[in-house]
């Protein structure tokens, strides 16, 4: 049996609160690990017997109001859970102790395994889950934890999915003149970053998609100023990991419209039931969340509910954004059990989007599930045909992945795109107070849709370039004068940020893709005269209910900046992408380190209101610390 070890520490700090007869007094502490005395982050603290619970953040620290002589549960998986009766103290911290006797989502990764030792995590992608060779006929598997020999059974159910990324590659001007992808304001990718990273283990590679981090930050852009809804942005300078290299920044800002001037909403909460959403980071989850969401509303928006799980039904029809009562006690009814049939819930939250279309209103189905879609017409494809025609009649589809172990973070991107929407992953209760409070508009709201960006490098200037990023955006370069090709779509207030790296026309380089030609002309005849440009940027986009796109162009002249004098915009960009190059162990980092990321971050953190890039910095002094032992 193993010894539970709680330290307690008394603080008197002030007075509690008084609400409904009843005392609330504030809760303050931190939480660690027994054997190495590190903090635990993302540890759940609930007041027992409600609902009211927060978690640790990256240093372990909580702060909670509660009732007066409330008893505390500390929870985290892979730890024995512990309860703590207040009593007259205003702080606890404790120290959890490792427990295997509970592993039902745990696996073992062949990431962490070194010498004698296995590493717990949690279920990740299938590729990096331990060989089936090691694992016993019941499943299970030998190994050393904690000093302790452990005996753990593998649950072969828990399995996250991510599409494979092949990172993008230097291309010569002279045979590939023109990049062309497509905008991607998702930032799932982060947030689950961060997840893998505060449960202690590196993400697996395709789980890092480096737009999608990038994205995730707010940007010092100036808004549109003319008719078009976002303006574009440009700097050059240095390629921070590669002095020899310069680096383009180029910014879309997105037209900020205030709540008030939205148009109305006609939205149907599509909601993920079945058993595989009841732990306690996804359903319970998933009902704060939207609570938050449905405090945002209108009287003239409507919200209407649709569940699945053994089957799909509407236990909410569509009501008035001003009864939010109803619409939260809807939501606190829900619970978890069965089996997912998630195609057939799809296709009922279709059904009353249409039948309470709004016509110029903001008309969007909101699906929040773990991806798991197993029954029923669950293909990727009929669903994806599906949200294709749907979307043409003028419904948006937005994606939020929840939990873990069960993550399907390739078919919710896929959803996300097809149904002209975004795809957000909500790890913890302040991500959903970002995706749905701080950036409603951006989210639920699009100002422009098909946006699609082509960039056309010069080859008297350029000898190679590459874009950092956007693997899965990449479109054909015909593609961008077609507007029936689909492409990404812009919220309000939403901000976009691409980088490419480029040899300069005369740097030796050891990334140069192609020798010089023996047969032909090395090219330079064939070279314009303009020695001046860099690159031009074109754009193309499309009204929300438009179906011809607009064409925007703007030319980026080879004169950069000393990297010192550059944006906190650009630097900032460029920390972020360093550390998404380091998490996928780029052919291209030449040498940068956690250190020198560390310390352009730092030096761009700007006024940071929210704490997004002071959390972001925190992430990779964490990420650094899990690899002092490989």
């Amino acid at each position: 049996m193993k010894k539970i070890i709680v330290t307690m520490m008394i603080l008197v700090t002030g007075l509690g609160n008084y609400t409904n007869d009843k005392v609330k007094i504030i809760i303050t502490g931190s939480v660690v690990s027994t054997g190495d005395n590190l903090p635990l982050p993302q540890v759940s603290v609930i007041e027992k017997g409600t609902r009211n619970g927060v978690a640790t953040d990256v240093n372990g620290n909580f702060k909670i109001e509660v009732n007066e002589k409330a008893v505390l549960i500390f929870r985290f998986l892979g730890y024995a859970t512990q309860e703590v009766v207040i009593g007259d103290k205003l702080k606890i911290d404790v120290k959890m102790v490792e427990d295997v006797g509970d592993l039902g989502e745990v696996v073992v990764t062949r990431r962490g395994r070194k010498k004698d030792k296995w590493t717990l995590g949690y279920a990740i992608a299938e590729s990096q889950m331990v060989n089936p060779s090691l694992l016993s006929e019941d499943n299970a598997l030998s190994g050393v934890i904690g000093g302790k020999h452990a005996y753990i059974r593998i649950d072969k159910r828990s399995s996250e999915s991510y599409k494979d990324i092949e990172e993008n590659t230097f291309k010569s001007p002279w045979k590939n003149p023109y990049s062309t992808f497509s905008i991607d304001v998702d930032a799932a990718s982060y947030s689950n970053v961060r997840r893998f990273i505060n449960q202690g283990q590196l993400p697996p590679k395709d789980a890092v998609k480096i737009e999608e981090m990038i994205n995730y930050f707010n940007y010092d852009y100036e808004g549109p100023k003319g008719k078009d809804p976002f303006a574009v942005q440009h700097e050059v300078s240095v390629a921070p990991w590669n002095s020899k290299h310069q680096l383009v920044h180029i910014g879309l800002q997105g037209e900020k419209i205030a709540t008030e001037n939205l148009p109305a909403s006609n939205l149907v909460f599509l909601l993920d039931v079945s058993g595989s959403m009841g732990s306690h980071n996804k359903l319970p989850l998933l009902k704060t969340a939207f609570k938050m969401l449905t405090r945002q509303l209108r009287k003239e928006d409507k919200v209407a509910m649709v569940v699945y799980a053994g089957a799909a039904g509407v236990v909410l029809p569509s009501t008035s954004g001003a009864d939010i009562q109803t619409i939260q006690n809807a939501l606190e009814n829900l619970q978890a059990g069965g089996s997912t049939a998630g195609g057939a819930g799809i296709q009922l939250a279709y059904k009353i989007a249409k039948k309470n279309y709004i016509e110029g209103g903001n008309n969007r189905i909101i699906l929040a599930t773990d991806g798991d879609f197993n029954v029923g017409a669950s293909s990727d494809k009929a669903m994806e045909d599906l949200i294709e025609e749907k979307r043409k009649e003028g419904v948006f589809l937005t994606v939020l992945g929840f939990g873990m172990g069960n993550y399907k973070d390739s078919k919710m991107e896929i959803l996300a795109d097809k149904g002209n929407g975004n795809h957000a992953y909500i790890d913890n209760i302040l991500e959903a107070k970002k995706v749905l409070v701080n950036e409603f508009g951006g989210t639920l709201f699009t100002i422009a849709k098909d946006v699609k960006l082509q960039v056309e490098f010069n080859p008297a200037t350029v000898q190679a370039y590459r874009l950092i990023g956007y693997e899965n955006r990449k479109l054909a370069d015909e593609d961008f004068n077609n507007d029936k090709k689909d492409a990404g779509e812009l919220g309000s207030g939403h901000s976009v940020t691409a980088l490419y790296e480029i040899i300069p026309v005369g740097v030796e380089s050891s990334f140069k893709p192609l020798d010089d030609l023996k047969y032909q002309d090395k090219g330079e005849k064939r070279s314009v005269n303009n020695t001046e440009d860099l690159v031009t940027v074109k754009l193309r986009y499309k009204q929300p209910d438009g179906k011809k796109s607009t064409l925007l162009q703007e030319v980026i002249s080879k004169k950069g900046v000393r990297l010192e004098r550059t944006s906190n915009n650009f630097q900032w960009s460029a920390a972020v992408a360093s550390f998404g190059m380091l998490l996928r162990d780029s052919d291209y980092l030449n040498g940068m380190g956690y250190g020198k990321i560390i310390a352009m971050a730092k030096a761009a953190k700007g006024s940071d209101f929210e704490g997004y890039r002071a959390e972001f910095i925190k992430l990779v002094e964490a990420a650094e610390l899990l690899t002092l032992d490989k």
